[in-house]
């Protein structure tokens, strides 16, 4: 059976790295459900790797748009979907850019017969429980990624990702210096590393704890070597963005900071290799341009303390008994 004669399902999820990872429970339930079915994830086409590395995505609709935006979708190809699941949002827009490439059957928030939305769900169970509404089984613990075949370029460092898609959601550079210089003195390697634009950023960590040449990552490494990267290393420490996401998915030992966002919407699962550290209050902008207040009553004591610990139970094969996420005061 050729490609076009074969039904496709069409799943609107046009947005980062961490989205698409939220996502990997509820794409693994949709192509569990149509297994006759090609699965076609519309998104930006610069994470198709992992979208394919999930293996519940057969190919990839390029589509993105400005922040998080719903993509125009009139390049679609015809025929129409035979299923279109929308997994952008709640809201007309998605479910409209959906509507139009005329669909047998639609499935999103927006419908009539859809799901009612979870406002204080983690990102994960939400979209589980969407599919659910539609009869559709889907596990939010099912998020593992295999490790890629891309050579890791610090197998078994720690790595420190400073950066993050907006203001809000970034830890001073100071502060991640600080915790830098202690990981090393406690006779770590610290590998630093960026995303696209945040050179600037990274090489001031460097140069602030006193390795500017050192271990440092910039440009921006390709998805496949970045991913390679955050599997082999012992620790990963960032703030709320996609790295965090990928840590989780490769079975490695993070700690991650959040501000304007609970980590119980978008914070790691239940497990003991993952700490996240917040400062209970109301909600922030995730998107603002400075440093959320809540963000900033974090300490570097106190984030040096967490790395530390999860370094220190993996040496000696003990796994902390706490809960996922640590509310540190």
């Amino acid at each position: 059976m050729t490609t076009e004669q074969t039904p496709r399902v069409l799943v609107l999820r046009a947005l980062g790295l961490g989205d698409l990872l939220a996502g990997v429970p509820a794409l693994r339930g949709i192509r569990r459900a149509f297994p006759g079915h090609q699965v076609v994830l519309a998104q930006p086409p610069g994470l198709t790797e992992i979208a394919l590395a999930t293996g519940a995505v057969d190919t990839v609709f390029p589509a993105e748009a400005p922040g998080r935006a719903v993509p125009d979708l009139r390049h679609w190809p015809e025929p129409p979907p035979e299923v279109a699941v929308d997994l952008h949002g709640n809201g007309p827009e998605s479910r409209d850019a959906l509507a139009a490439l005329r669909p047998r059957r639609l499935l999103a928030h927006a419908c009539p017969d859809g799901p009612p939305w979870p406002a204080h769900a983690n990102e994960r169970d939400r979209w589980c429980a969407f599919l659910r509404g539609y009869g559709i089984p889907a596990d939010p613990r099912d998020l593992r990624l295999p490790r890629p075949d891309t050579p890791s370029p610090a197998p078994g460092a720690v790595v420190v990702h400073p950066g993050a898609a907006s203001g809000s959601r970034r830890w001073p550079p100071e502060r991640f210096a600080a915790v830098v210089r202690c990981l090393r003195a406690a006779g770590h390697r610290v590998v630093l590393t960026g995303g696209p634009g945040e050179d600037g950023l990274v090489r001031e960590v460097a140069e602030r704890s006193g390795r500017p040449g050192t271990d440092v990552l910039t440009g921006g490494l390709p998805l496949g070597r970045l991913s390679a990267l955050v599997a082999d290393a012992s620790l990963l420490l960032s703030g709320d963005t996609g790295l965090a996401h990928l840590a989780v998915a490769h079975g490695t030992r993070s700690v991650t900071l959040f501000g304007p966002v609970s980590p119980r919407l978008w914070g790691p699962p239940p497990g003991p290799d993952h700490l996240a550290l917040w400062k209970p209050g109301p909600p922030g902008d995730p998107h603002g341009d400075a440093p959320d207040a809540r963000l900033l009553r974090i300490g570097t004591g106190e984030v040096a303390a967490a790395c530390l610990t999860l370094l220190r139970d993996a040496r000696t094969r003990h796994r902390p008994t706490g809960p996922e996420v640590a509310h540190v005061r």
